[in-house]
């Protein structure tokens, strides 16, 4: 919404392939099986598709496939929709203006409207209102609410709600709870509000927290107060757990296209910036307040002293396994007798990548390579929707070569040398830290 031409310029490229791939008849694909439906009106019903006891289905499509068939099931009701590939909506869900992403299961109940919910997200009995679920968001609760955020990599425990409204000048805020969130049974949010990374929240929260410069925290309420735990969750098996399963439960057909490049990985650039500035923003409460201090507070918030020191600890630790695990990975293949091989292969061969990293609901990038490619939509350099496609895929592929980037440009600060006055006997200090650091958060 802050680049108003890019806006633009998407949208028409949007209406040119609508009106291009527009029909003038419903299209019922090959090997689709419909039985036990009701209403059908303008639905593009793709081959292999299996609909069986649904309600409603209008102005939609069911972009099914051999290799990925889409499911609707009994009693679901859904207006101006599409189904991607490997996704089933059944059980008497009701969807409205929504986007249901490939490998996605929406069931029992499940309400949603004006929504976008990409790729194997797991949604059941509860609700969703304006939200942009990124990949593995997950709710299954009746009483949970998702209302007005962005979300990815989410698990909402029972009760779950927003508010974004305020009841005062109507639902005009929206909030971001960023990759790999948690919240409690009957936890609450009062947006506008942004949660960090690999956060966990309980209790009800109303001062508007924005913890996204402390990730991997716990954000707790008691006696009406919120307090914050940095970097705590940097110990949980749960984080471990979770980074472990979100690829193996990726449900989408290997040899299907797949729409959403997504890194899994809980350490990255982005992360890892975070925890940088952390530590920077740790280290200025507390002098401000001074060392004595029982309590610090910070945007509403409360951290307790002892958990701001241990957060600062656990961010350090972190940052030596993620530099370490950089580091080795791009040694792994080199004999490290030649010292001058080995700063050469240190050093950085992709041009893009130092500075500050973006998480675009489940892909992380570069912020100049994002924006670069948004200037290159206004330009009209990029004039279609698959060379956009084509640009995030290669920014997808080329990951590994812009996080060693942000790792050269960031070395110094965390090894206190440059990589090319690297010694031998330097690289062992380091493979020393590094294996510290994994077994002190194993």
């Amino acid at each position: 919404r802050h680049r108003p031409r890019f806006v633009e310029a998407v949208r028409a490229m949007i209406k040119a392939h609508a009106d291009d791939v527009r029909a003038d008849r419903c299209r019922i694909g090959r090997a689709a099986r419909v039985v036990n439906t009701g209403e059908i009106r303008n639905v593009n019903i793709g081959d292999n598709a299996r609909i069986e006891g649904a309600a409603r289905l209008v102005d939609g499509t069911i972009a099914s496939s051999d290799l990925a068939p889409v499911r609707v099931g009994v009693g679901v009701m859904a207006e101006h929709f599409v189904m991607a590939s490997g996704s089933c909506v059944e059980d008497s869900a009701v969807i409205l203006n929504t986007f249901v992403g490939q490998a996605c299961h929406l069931s029992h109940l499940f309400s949603a409207h004006d929504s976008l919910f990409f790729a194997n997200c797991a949604c059941e009995n509860g609700e969703a209102a304006a939200i942009f679920a990124g990949p593995y968001t997950v709710t299954m609760h009746k009483s949970s609410l998702l209302i007005a955020g962005l979300f990815s990599f989410m698990n909402a425990g029972s009760g779950s709600n927003q508010s974004n409204h305020m009841y005062k000048l109507g639902p005009i805020h929206q909030g971001v709870a960023e990759r790999g969130s948690k919240t409690t049974s009957d936890s609450y949010i009062l947006w506008p509000a942004r949660i960090g990374a690999f956060s966990l929240v309980m209790g009800r929260h109303v001062n508007h927290p924005d913890t996204s410069l402390l990730p991997f925290s716990y954000l707790i309420e008691n006696h009406g107060l919120s307090f914050l735990v940095p970097g705590v969750n940097l110990k949980s098996v749960g984080t471990v757990r979770d980074a472990q399963k979100w690829p193996r439960r990726d449900k989408r057909h290997p040899d299907e296209p797949r729409l959403d490049s997504i890194n899994f990985n809980l350490l990255s650039p982005y992360t890892a910036r975070k925890m940088l500035l952390g530590i920077d923003l740790l280290d200025s409460i507390e002098q401000t307040e001074g060392p004595t201090s029982a309590h610090f507070s910070y945007c509403g918030m409360t951290i307790e002293a002892r958990a701001l020191r241990k957060g600062r600890d656990y961010y350090r630790i972190a940052l030596d396994k993620f530099f370490g695990n950089s580091l080795l990975s791009r040694l792994r293949d080199i004999p490290l007798d030649d010292i001058d091989r080995v700063r050469r292969t240190l050093a950085p061969t992709h041009h893009a990548g130092a500075g500050q990293w973006l998480d675009l609901a489940g892909m992380f990038a570069p912020k100049s390579e994002v924006e670069r490619l948004c200037d290159d939509v206004v330009s009209g350099a990029v004039a279609s929707l698959d060379q956009i496609e084509e640009r995030i895929a290669a920014l997808a592929a080329d990951y590994y070569d812009m996080e060693w980037t942000w790792v050269a440009d960031n070395f110094s600060a965390w090894a206190g040398k440059e990589i090319s006055d690297l010694t031998i006997d330097d690289l062992r200090t380091l493979a020393d830290r590094w294996e510290s650091s994994v077994v002190a958060l194993d």
